[in-house]
């Protein structure tokens, strides 16, 4: 079951929970472009960001872009969210990338300040403090596929198609693709997929490991979605950060006083071995 929070675009602080329901469900969440789900029973814990901009397949424009920060701070505020799940409410599509329409009415400065803004939104997903996940259902082209990449893990149904496709528009990757993806793959074959616009299905990203599973899809078009649920179950009988920061002081705690530590640090400071005795 779900639990959704869409009543504002400013949500309140602390995050308190609603009702109890799926996002699309929700009468509230109508005209949304971005909705804030959670599951409650034996799931809660994972948070989940349904993306629903279906006249433009899910195409980061401006109030796109926006109402994804407000998610994202309302989330991150909340401690008992333990994974994050993005996921498309379009079939077929998952996001589509820039909204080249919106874009070409922008200035030069416009357009400027609107690529800063992606590239935040990016850093923003990459620092979000639980493990996030892309439930790559559909097309997910350009920064489509860079918001996919600011995802700690990546699930695409076999059928998808995914890319840095902005040369073949006379673009270049500018929401952090140039930097996620050779990180994520190396360089020479970023190089080659950047250079070429070259597009890859779920199962050829899987055999480079562009994504972590995919799976194949099924008639609802959400397999994707589903595999992506049962990682985040996985995931959850982790301990949070918090408690395992607080567990790394105590180990740490207990290192310091040790004859151990000395002599690692006195081996350091002579340039020779250490000679450990387990003390």
């Amino acid at each position: 079951m779900l639990r959704v929070l869409t009543s504002t675009l400013r949500f309140p602080r602390p995050w308190k929970p609603l009702e109890t329901r799926g996002c699309s469900s929700n009468p509230g969440a109508a005209g949304r472009e971005i909705q804030v789900c959670a599951l409650a029973g034996p799931n809660q814990g994972i948070a989940e960001i349904l993306m629903n901009r279906p006249s433009a397949r899910n195409a980061l424009g401006n109030v796109f872009v926006s109402q994804l920060l407000e998610a994202l701070a309302q989330l991150r505020e909340d401690r008992q969210v333990r994974v994050l799940i993005f996921r498309s409410g379009v079939k077929g599509v998952f996001c589509a990338g820039a909204d080249l329409k919106e874009r070409e009415q922008m200035s030069e400065a416009e357009v400027g300040l609107f690529v800063q803004r992606l590239r935040g939104l990016m850093t923003e997903i990459a620092a979000f403090p639980a493990p996030t996940i892309a439930a790559m259902d559909g097309f997910a082209l350009g920064g489509g596929l860079e918001l996919a990449l600011a995802c700690d893990l990546r699930v695409a149904a076999s059928s998808a198609v995914m890319g840095l496709i902005e040369t073949t528009r006379g673009l270049l990757p500018g929401a952090g693709g140039t930097q996620r993806l050779p990180r994520c793959l190396g360089v020479a074959l970023a190089k080659e997929l950047i250079f070429t616009g070259r597009r890859l299905s779920g199962a050829q990203a899987q055999a480079l490991g562009l994504v972590n599973h995919a799976v194949a899809q099924n008639e609802e078009g959400n397999a994707a979605y589903h595999r992506a649920r049962a990682l985040a179950q996985e995931i959850l009988p982790q301990v949070d950060i918090a408690s395992g920061m607080a567990i790394e002081g105590i180990c740490y705690a207990q290192n310091i006083p040790t004859r151990d530590r000395l002599e690692g640090m006195a081996a350091f400071r002579e340039k020779r071995l250490p000679r450990f005795v387990g003390e």
